[in-house]
């Protein structure tokens, strides 16, 4: 990450929170858990790109969330905000084959789906100090997106492979970004998707289609960037990475931006939509490398643990 200088002579860093669903990924022909969920892959990635980070979900009381907590700990990645139920934390088994993860089912999410999280004036006050708060169709936390918009909070939402209209008219007009797993579409259809989802509200869509690389509409304009293939282990959290990289990095280089004049004063200056272009694509080749990288271990992030 990169920190930049306030009027007040202060260090600032851009600041984000994972809310909802962290799950463990069961994978069962190794018989180990890897801690996973979209909002908790958020707040890591996050965090290894040197953002400052937070996560903010339920953990159930059984060893699987157990291991999610401790790895949080010991990442250092704030978890003050949770909620601690008893019972299931979400599981996923899983299994991989030539490198790509299927899944075999769910516990649906556990905890999560059985005690959404419902936000309370001190929650919107302490996400209030986040410059993007990241949640997802798994964390089962629709219901409160309308509290976030209306604090005047900025949220990205990762519909996965859902393409609900119903739910994406509902939705949008509360998120500042759309994210969507869309591999299976042509062309075509994915700028008819971008296209729907800006019509119903959301401004800006992270639309990632596996070896096929991803699109971005950003700023009233759409970008393509084609995938850093290598020799893919695991590609679980592969989509997450990109989303994560992609959305940090261009943040905190957007803040520079805005101080590029915005008419041309003079040869040679750069106008501030020029830089918000130059942003957006070095930010998606930052996530392109990112997301590749990802794919060259085993789990989302690593830290797997034996089950007993």
């Amino acid at each position: 990450g990169t920190t930049k200088v306030n009027g007040d002579g202060e260090i600032t860093m851009i600041h984000v929170i994972g809310l909802g669903d962290n799950v463990v990924d069961y994978y069962v022909h190794s018989n180990t858990v890897y801690p996973g969920g979209n909002a908790l892959n958020f707040a890591v990635y996050a965090n290894m790109l040197g953002y400052k980070s937070a996560y903010m979900g339920s953990f159930g009381d059984d060893e699987n969330a157990l291991h999610v907590y401790r790895t949080l700990k010991e990442l250092g990645i704030p978890v003050e905000h949770c909620r601690f139920y008893v019972g299931e934390n979400g599981c996923a088994p899983v299994n991989i084959i030539e490198g790509d993860r299927i899944f075999l089912g769910s516990n649906k999410g556990g905890v999560t789906k059985k005690h959404p999280i419902e936000l309370t004036a001190l929650d919107i006050d302490y996400l209030s100090q986040f410059d993007l708060i990241h949640t997802s169709i798994f964390s089962y936390i629709d219901p409160q997106l309308q509290k976030l918009s209306s604090a005047g909070l900025r949220v990205s939402y990762d519909f996965s492979n859902q393409f609900d209209e119903t739910r994406h008219r509902e939705l949008c007009p509360h998120l500042w970004c759309a994210c969507l797993s869309s591999s299976e579409r042509s062309y075509e259809e994915n700028c008819e998707l971008i296209n729907q989802i800006v019509k119903f509200g959301c401004p800006n869509v992270v639309l990632t289609r596996g070896t096929d690389g991803a699109m971005v509409y950003l700023n009233g304009k759409l970008y393509e960037q084609s995938p850093y293939l290598v020799a893919a282990t695991d590609t679980m959290g592969a989509g997450d990475s990109f989303i994560t990289a992609f959305l940090t990095s261009y943040l905190d280089m957007d803040r520079y931006c805005r101080d590029f004049p915005i008419q041309k004063g003079g040869a040679g200056l750069l106008r501030q939509d020029d830089a918000r272009e130059v942003a957006v694509r070095i930010s998606m080749h930052k996530a392109a490398v990112f997301a590749a990288s990802t794919c060259q271990q085993d789990g989302s992030f690593g830290y797997g643990h034996k089950k007993g």
